[in-house]
């Protein structure tokens, strides 16, 4: 059963899920949906729903960062170096949900 904070968040996340030109699938959104894998958000779109989260939800950012889960990457243009890939932790509805529901961003 849904209860009534998970159903706005779900309501609140919803426009940003998209609709791709390719793919009319339309996306299932459940607490172990991640917001840059699973939804393709960026760290663009993730900054202006973030800020809008916090408020509607009144949630405390407190230890909040947008770069623990979108770091910065150094682009190198040399086709021979080896791109290392940066380990990131989830960032999931389920985190937005459980949050909203402490009142403050629960993970670092």
């Amino acid at each position: 059963m849904v209860d009534n904070v998970e159903q706005q968040i779900y309501d609140f996340i919803r426009p940003y899920a998209g609709t791709y030109l390719f793919n009319i699938k339309k996306v299932e959104l459940t607490p172990d949906t991640d917001l840059d894998t699973d939804l393709s958000i960026d760290e663009y779109e993730i900054d202006d729903l973030m800020n809008e989260y916090f408020a509607k939800f009144n949630v405390e950012k407190s230890n909040y960062s947008t770069q623990t889960y979108y770091p910065d990457v150094r682009v190198s243009w040399n086709p021979f170096k080896k791109v290392v890939p940066v380990q990131v932790p989830d960032f999931t509805i389920g985190m937005l949900i459980e949050s909203a529901k402490a009142g403050k961003w629960l993970y670092d």
